[in-house]
């Protein structure tokens, strides 16, 4: 996890690097540094490899106690200060390899006291230095020093090693070898030793050096070496008799060199011999040693040989003497073409045979495996992978005689189809046909199997019954879903990684009776909601399949907006996820809320205002008609009524033989001072026939200068009362003035009047209201005051 992948100047110009991971593994490699670079004082590892520093001064890595591992390797570093490592108490492993370091100073390595490997390759230093490098470095387990230049060694030199786990030495020119340099260094476990030059031109060095580092218990390793005559094998023959295990690496080998180191190893108790990048420079004709007794060594390993005139090379089949005895014989990348039969009949120790990545044949393995004639009789492991083999009916028929075979390796080869059945031995459990060229699989494969791998074919499905299957991988085919687990009720591994998988889902996994590790990484999944959570939970560790492979190979490939995305990383909402659930809630929720809404609306009076509001616009927009066509005409306003009386048809009696006779019927109470004879509106007798009852409201209201509301408990409760009630209630707020006139039958507080009716409700707080009274001798008052009112000031009675 990079903290900063960018770097940045300190205070000092010293650069910084910030890619440290949370284990404090601080990786400043390949960034172009001419300075060792600042990081944190909590790392614990600092990779400053292929850089460009050339110098490491006294302050560069002060206060880096905890650090346990430092690379500087290939950075061209010429200069080190003798205390530049003084304050690296906690240093394990220390790589200063291939850099310009001419002189090695062991002031460097006073206070490492806990270095353990310690790695001095491929600078240009000609000898070790004195006194010691080492000395105080009783730690050290694994040491790797040497170069081109390097001249000599001196007893002294390696003071202070006493054991090594591994020591690997560069000297393909050294000059001078002091005997018993490595002598005092015990146990040895591996050693690695380059002498081209010694081997060549001086042997009795390389001798004195492969004396020092022979013993029974080391493993030896012997690189670029030129074997050209007998002269150049003599090296070993002191030491011969003390090695168990030879490797030889990057080695060329005449006819004479290869006899005379025959003869050495004639006899010899070496177990295995391992030659990797072997040239063959003769032709093969090695038949004075053909009585070379090898028969400890249990152990023959051979990769990439080339033989340099093959076409004069002696037949493998002339060598049987070298390949009868061994129990494990591997012969890699040696452009073989052939194995004699009788070769093979000789093999009767032989547990372990790899010869992949040759030339063989279905007609040269026939011959090899002898066809019908029994052959290979102890044979574990057989790895022909990397052959020209075509046929599988063949290879199921040669094998099958191999009665205690458990491992066969098929893999790259030129398998493009299966028969219908084979014969295998019965004790076959680990099949492996990879990298083929199978588009289907029949029945042939044999039930035996454990393991399984047909990685890399053109399959699309795989239905067989394996009974007891532990691991299965079908990698690299066209897999579209996971195979059915019925089959395989033992199965526990199955990796399906680069397929086309879309999903996969827990039912799947779950009818694997004992799976326990998936890999399906790699696939083009379709990231729906179901997979998602499905295998966000597999992730985590949640259910019962272990994902082995890493998280970051689980990426959508559709829908387009999620492609690349890693599925870990992706998070769908419910609205993606649950569309129809997020619908049904979404609707109750606004059902509710509509209901809750339209409680609070129809408490509030909400729903009347509405109703109201839109009667008045409607009765308004007749009334604006009839405007305009009065202004059109050229006529003014009428006004027919001094007063529109609105009142209950249960209070009809009052206004009928009260109110009206009183108001439109001259006077006589008064001779002196008649009063004129006032004009009401009355719904019974003044509304217009066939009109909207509506219009007729407002029509009266406008046509009157008053409007008086007759109010009662009666009044409250009459629908029309209300109409008319409402309707003036707007007219109110629209008109604005004191058009309006209230006359109380009985007792009538504001509280009993509609809430809804906040207009009138505040004119009864705020206006002087008519009462009519009970008592008679009062009543020509209330007239006389109801009069004026409607008169209005102008008019008044006196």
């Amino acid at each position: 996890l990079d903290l900063m992948t960018n770097t940045a100047n300190g205070d000092d110009g010293r650069p910084t690097c910030r890619r440290c991971d949370l284990h404090h593994a601080c990786n400043c490699s390949y960034s172009g540094f001419t300075r060792v670079p600042m990081v944190t004082d909590q790392a614990l590892s600092l990779d400053l490899s292929f850089n460009n520093i050339t110098m490491v001064t006294q302050d560069d890595l002060m206060g880096h106690s905890r650090l346990t591992l430092l690379d500087l390797h290939a950075n061209g570093l010429a200069e080190i200060h003798p205390s530049a490592f003084d304050s690296l108490w906690s240093l394990e492993e220390l790589d200063l390899s291939d850099n310009q370091l001419t002189v090695l100073n062991p002031k460097w390595f006073n206070k490492l006291e806990l270095l353990q490997h310690l790695n001095l390759l491929n600078n240009p230093y000609s000898f070790l230095g004195s006194p010691s490098l080492f000395l105080g470095l009783s730690e050290l387990r694994r040491l790797m020093f040497g170069g081109p230049d390097l001249k000599e060694l001196r007893r002294e030199d390696l003071s202070g090693v006493t054991h090594l786990e591994e020591l690997t030495v560069n000297a393909n020119n050294l000059d001078r070898y002091d005997s018993g340099t490595f002598g005092d260094i015990w146990p040895l476990g591996r050693v690695t030793l380059s002498l081209h030059g010694p081997f060549l031109t001086n042997p009795a060095l390389a001798a004195a050096v492969l004396n020092d580092v022979c013993y029974p218990e080391t493993w030896l390793t012997l690189s670029d070496l030129h074997l050209a005559h007998y002269v150049s094998v003599q090296p070993f023959k002191d030491s011969i008799n003390m090695i168990r295990y030879l490797s030889l690496r990057n080695v060329s080998l005449s006819d004479e060199a290869c006899v005379s180191m025959l003869a050495l190893l004639d006899g010899v108790p070496l177990s295995s011999l391992s030659i990797v990048g072997l040239t063959l420079t003769g032709e093969g004709r090695w038949v004075t040693a053909n009585r070379t007794d090898l028969r400890s060594m249990d152990e023959f390993f051979a990769s990439d040989v080339t033989i340099l005139d093959i076409l004069k090379f002696a037949m493998v089949s002339e060598l049987q003497y070298l390949l009868q005895y061994q129990k494990k014989l591997s012969i890699i990348n040696a452009k073989l073409f052939l194995l004699s039969c009788y070769l093979t009949k000789m093999m009767v120790n032989t547990l372990y045979l790899d010869v992949s990545d040759n030339l063989l044949t279905d007609l040269t393995l026939t011959y090899m495996l002898c066809d019908s004639e029994e052959t290979l009789q102890e044979l574990r492991v057989l790895n022909i992978s990397g052959n020209l083999l075509k046929s599988l009916s063949t290879l199921s028929r040669l094998v099958t005689k191999l009665t205690k075979l458990t491992q066969l390796d098929v893999s790259r080869t030129s398998y493009n189809s299966m028969p219908s059945s084979c014969s295998w031995p019965s004790t076959l459990r680990y099949l492996n046909i990879s990298r083929a060229k199978l588009t289907i699989v029949t029945p042939c494969l044999p039930k035996s199997l454990e393991v399984l791998d047909l990685s890399y074919n053109d399959l699309k499905e795989f239905v067989l019954t394996m009974p007891i299957l532990r691991e299965l991988h079908l990698s690299g085919n066209k897999f579209l879903r996971l195979p059915a687990g019925g089959p395989y009720p033992n199965l526990q591994t199955l990796t399906i990684q680069s397929n086309t998988l879309n999903a996969f889902s827990l039912s799947d996994l779950q009818s694997y009776r004992r799976l326990e590790n998936l890999e399906a990484g790699h696939n083009k999944f379709v990231c729906s909601c179901e997979f998602i959570t499905f295998l966000h939970s597999q992730l985590t560790g949640s259910g019962d399949v272990k994902i082995t492979d890493k998280h970051q190979t689980y990426v959508c490939d559709s829908p387009l907006y999620l492609q690349g995305e890693a599925v870990s990383q992706v998070n769908l909402s419910i609205i993606q996820c649950q569309p129809v659930l997020f619908v049904s809630v979404s609707c109750g929720v606004a059902l509710l809320l509509g209901i809750l809404v339209a409680g609070l609306l129809w408490r509030c009076h909400a729903f009347w205002f509405l109703k109201m509001t839109w009667a008045w616009l409607k009765a308004k927009r007749s009334s604006q008609r009839r405007r305009r066509q009065r202004n059109t005409e050229g006529t003014d306003p009428l006004l027919s009524f001094d007063a529109f009386v609105s009142y209950s048809e249960q209070d009809a009696s009052w206004v009928e033989n009260f109110l009206v006779p009183e108001m439109e019927e001259p006077s006589d109470s008064d001779s002196e001072n008649p009063t004129s004879p006032l004009t009401l509106c009355l719904h019974k007798r003044d509304f217009l026939p066939g009109h909207w009852i509506m219009d007729n409201i407002m029509s009266a209201i406008e046509r009157s200068r008053r409007t008086v509301f007759v109010l009662s408990e009666n009044f409250v409760q009459s629908d029309w009362c209300r109409y008319e009630l409402d309707f003036s209630h707007f007219w109110l707020f629209e008109a604005g003035g004191d058009t309006a006139i209230l006359i109380l039958l009985e007792p009538l507080s504001k509280d009993d009047v509609p809430k809804r009716f906040c207009k009138l409700r505040k004119l009864m707080s705020s206006t002087t209201y008519l009462e009519w009274p009970q008592e008679e001798e009062r009543r020509p008052e209330f007239w006389r005051s109801l009069r004026n009112a409607l008169r209005g000031d102008n008019e008044q009675e006196n």
